[in-house]
């Protein structure tokens, strides 16, 4: 069997000593550019990996991040994933792994993580208003990145996705579809908990917009299951006459077949369009137009301000939002201006 490699033949081959190979690992010393690529193309050529465990000893460090993440029915599962594999794809890029506690927890999950130091940092998703895990966040002395915002943020990082713009440039677009009439088809009430920062912050601005654009607004929680989507949409819809540009931010399968079972084609029949992901406004037999909720991007801001943090680089500003776009697809006409242009 061949002989596993050590930090031994790494200074060997690099022409230096062994504790400097133990320093360019560890990091607890300053190394000049020069000796570190030494270091780095010999353990590359003998594909050397230092042990995780004596690495750890050494430079008091685990490198594992915690990721509190939310499993219950209600949380999307495409989006979800689509932040963990992101989240644990920049931990792999950066030699960390990524240990999952799920968030119904609470502050047990995270005194656990930080008491039993068995994690350089930790990344928090489902950040709700007043959610009891920030001021254990605070005092565990253990560098943090909150996705989502809380209603206080001293003292926190935290990076989001920008709802306030995502809410504005969907009722805008209902106006410039010339609606004068537009409803929410929104997150139902208790939705994740009930307290999610994000779901106020989008009504204002959405009510806000409306004001602005002379629009009339309605906001209409949409239950789970076939019936409620159903009740509701008769509810918006059963009235006759021109129907309202309808914005969704929930369930957005469910609404579209939901207007399907109303003998109504989106982008033709009524308007559409959604806060979403890409990936699910483009999996739609008609794709949807709307606003992603980017949760990628949002994903790898978060990780790069968790590893400034973890080099002792404090980041610019306590709170970063990643921001919104428009992106027309065949669920809404083109507004009256972008197709005489065309």
């Amino acid at each position: 069997m061949a002989r596993v490699p050590t930090s031994k033949d790494v200074a060997r081959i690099a022409g230096v000593s062994q504790s400097t190979v133990s320093y360019v690992m560890s990091g607890k010393r300053p190394i000049s550019a020069r000796t570190r690529r030494l270091v780095e193309d010999a353990m590359q050529q003998l594909t050397y990996q230092p042990h995780a465990g004596a690495r750890a000893l050494a430079s008091q460090r685990t490198n594992v991040i915690g990721l509190v993440v939310p499993f219950r029915s209600e949380v999307n599962a495409h989006g979800l994933m689509a932040f963990v594999e992101e989240i644990a794809l920049s931990a792999r890029a950066h030699d960390h792994d990524i240990l999952m506690v799920t968030a119904d927890e609470g502050t047990a999950g995270l005194q656990r993580l930080a008491g039993r130091s068995l994690c350089d940092a930790l990344v928090m998703m489902e950040i709700s208003t007043h959610d009891v895990r920030v001021p254990v966040v605070r005092a565990l002395g253990v560098p943090a990145l909150l996705i989502g915002l809380p209603g206080d943020t001293t003292g926190l990082h935290c990076v989001d996705f920008d709802f306030e713009t995502g809410a504005t440039l969907l009722v805008d677009e209902v106006a410039d579809l010339g609606h004068e009439r537009a409803c929410v088809l929104a997150w139902p009430a208790g939705f994740a908990g009930g307290d999610m920062n994000y779901v106020p912050r989008f009504r204002g601005a959405a009510e806000a917009t409306a004001r602005r654009r002379g629009v009339e607004l309605s906001w209409r929680e949409v239950p789970r299951g076939r019936e409620n989507v159903d009740h509701v949409l008769e509810e918006v819809l059963g009235g006759g006459g021109t129907p309202p540009g309808l914005v969704c931010t929930s369930q957005l399968s469910g609404i579209v077949s939901g207007l399907q079972r109303r003998g109504l084609r989106t982008g033709a029949d009524v308007d559409l369009l959604a806060l979403t992901t890409d990936a699910e406004a483009e999996a739609e037999e008609v794709p949807v137009s709307g606003v992603s909720t980017q949760p990628r991007d949002v994903s790898r801001r978060a990780m790069r301000t968790l590893f400034q943090l973890l080099d002792g680089v404090p980041p610019q500003g306590a709170v970063e939002l990643v921001p919104a776009e428009l992106t027309r697809r065949s669920s809404s006409r083109r507004p009256p201006q972008d197709a005489a242009a065309g």
